[in-house]
């Protein structure tokens, strides 16, 4: 596990970027013939792109509930996320194929994306008593002062000094 940073920091990352969230919802939780497999092939992805540094996969972080899996990736652009997902000979397509194949619309099992174009400055993230996550993990860290201490300062809105929430007696927004 990476060490907690014990200050509050934001992340400053050049350039632009691919933001991907997938995800799967198992809506029959007694029919494990039709999400398990959809939900193994995750972990054989994650590490053929973990083992390829060439593949644009910056960083990988899951969110793993009874019903729902998450997963937000940061890549280098879209176009090594679209390579990815059509290479024919890498696990996803296959994955994808099969999915369709055995449960299509049938309702059983749902997955989805949603993939976000970042330009550079056009992201905020602050993170306080955290070890390395998000963009923290993929940027460099920096302190959260300055022009930086507040969302609007962070975006450059501002040159930081409006006036933060109050959070009681520390002069610190609270994002």
């Amino acid at each position: 596990m990476t060490d907690v940073i014990p200050e509050r920091v934001t992340a400053r990352v050049d350039g632009t970027f691919v933001v991907f969230r997938i995800g799967m919802r198992i809506n029959s939780l007694w029919k494990v013939h039709r999400w398990l497999p959809v939900f193994l092939s995750m972990p054989r992805m994650l590490r053929e792109l973990e083992a390829d540094p060439e593949s644009g996969l910056l960083e990988t972080q899951a969110s793993l509930g009874l019903r729902e899996q998450t997963l937000t990736q940061y890549w280098e652009s879209f176009e090594h996320l679209e390579s990815y997902a059509r290479d024919p000979d890498a696990e996803h397509l296959p994955a994808w194929k099969a999915f369709n194949r055995r449960v299509g619309e049938g309702g059983d099992v749902g997955i989805w994306h949603e993939t976000f174009l970042v330009r550079e400055g056009e992201y905020e993230a602050v993170y306080n008593n955290m070890p390395p996550t998000g963009l923290g993990a993929i940027g460099e860290l920096v302190p959260a002062s300055g022009r930086h201490e507040t969302a609007s300062g962070r975006l450059g809105r501002t040159d930081g000094d409006g006036t933060p929430v109050d959070t009681g007696g520390d002069r610190r927004d609270s994002t």
